[in-house]
């Protein structure tokens, strides 16, 4: 059976992860999110995680700012 790759781990990137994504610093990322120019990431048990298929489409938009409430 084929599994579905929405729910494969490595569709859940942490921050990280993210940072390597984007060559910034964890730090960055979390400016980044505090500012409300990343997207939302999950809360999953107690961990932050961020889709990657919603990171790629946001990065291929041009990494826009997120308004507040758009997500």
């Amino acid at each position: 059976m084929q599994s579905n790759t929405s729910h494969e781990p490595s569709s859940l990137l942490s921050a990280h992860q993210v940072a390597a994504l984007l060559q910034v610093s964890t730090r960055t990322v979390w400016r980044l999110l505090s500012s409300g120019e990343l997207i939302e990431p999950l809360r999953v048990r107690g961990n932050t995680r961020w889709r990657r298929a919603e990171l790629d489409a946001w990065i291929e938009a041009g990494c826009p700012p997120v308004e507040p409430g758009e997500e």
